[in-house]
């Protein structure tokens, strides 16, 4: 079914998650051990993230180094369809722009279609460590709405290949990202909207938010969807702090503020089990208020890691 379905057809707000494939040459186990304490909860899908290539430089008996693209976490459709074949739910893959060219990406989209993934969550990427700014691959997509716009041309049985007799289309549901505290590269709010409703003018059909802590962040950005005329559901993203070196680490990485309250908390928190439980305490609070907002899902990111959700989650569901 699709995201859009779940949603539509549910009583009360709804579990979901999101997970990383693991390390090349490790084990799908990793995997089932962060899935399974969460099934109790009735997810209806589950995210699997996808990761671009990065570059290292091996040297070579010459003495000069070579520039190697690598995968570190590959398998992202393999994860899906296991992912359905074992807990039968739905897999939502996530579909970058970064490191693929649109052939590169209509060959994955031909696969999910091939396994009955029909629900895709559609972002441009992150730049690789050694980019100062994102680049796209040379025949690839620069921005997000561009891959939609292969997605949704897919939808429409329009591929790359033009001379493809009777072509029969896909049908995925696409979600696109959302941003609360805004984008990064956004210059302001109001820009980031534009942008935003563009895409689901051209077929996005729900919107997953970037991490918030600060509830009348989301609570705002609806608000302002809403008024920009953007109605598709919005789901809220939650992320439990588990550690103090979050406190630096999550603003600098996703550019979102901490509020002082939690920080506090966090601060004044004598040992690491100390510090767990104050931020899964907070993020009870934040998921109560959402509830009561009447969110449709509460998305949790759990990095592959089920602890802290699953405590969140026994207070909630």
């Amino acid at each position: 079914m699709k995201v859009t379905e779940h949603i539509a057809n549910a009583k009360k707000t709804l579990f979901s998650f999101e997970i990383l494939p693991p390390v090349k040459g490790t084990s799908i186990q990793s995997i089932y051990n962060g899935i399974d304490p969460l099934m109790e909860f009735n997810p209806p899908f589950i995210n699997v993230t996808y990761h671009r290539e990065e570059y290292v430089f091996k040297e070579r008996g010459n003495g000069l180094l070579e520039k190697i693209s690598i995968r570190k976490r590959p398998g992202t459709v393999g994860i899906c369809s296991a992912i359905m074949h074992k807990y039968e739910v739905d897999a939502v893959p996530h579909i970058i722009c970064g490191g693929f060219s649109k052939e590169e990406t209509e060959n994955a989209l031909m696969d999910l279609n091939f396994l009955g993934i029909d629900n895709v969550l559609v972002l441009r990427g992150d730049s690789i460590k050694t980019e100062t700014q994102f680049r796209p691959h040379p025949d690839g997509h620069a921005y997000a709405s561009d891959l939609l716009k292969q997605i949704c041309d897919l939808n429409n049985g329009n591929y790359l290949d033009e001379d493809i007799a009777n072509p029969v289309p896909t049908n995925f549901c696409a979600g696109v990202a959302g941003y609360p505290e805004k984008h990064s590269e956004a210059p302001n709010l109001e820009t980031d909207l534009k942008y935003l409703k563009m895409k689901v003018d051209m077929g996005a059909q729900y919107i997953i938010t970037q991490m918030f802590f600060d509830n009348k962040k989301y609570f705002d950005f609806v608000k302002a969807c809403r008024e920009y005329g953007i109605n598709v559901p919005i789901i809220p993203g939650i992320k439990p702090l588990t550690a103090k070196n979050q406190l630096r680490m999550l603003p600098n990485l996703f550019h979102i503020d901490i509020p002082n309250d939690l920080v506090q908390a966090i601060d004044s928190a004598q040992t690491p089990q100390a510090v767990r439980q104050a931020g899964i305490e907070w993020a009870i609070q934040q998921c109560k208020e959402l509830v009561e907002f009447g969110v449709p899902c509460l998305h949790f990111y759990t990095m592959s890691k089920s602890e802290a959700t699953a405590a969140i989650a026994k207070e909630i569901f």
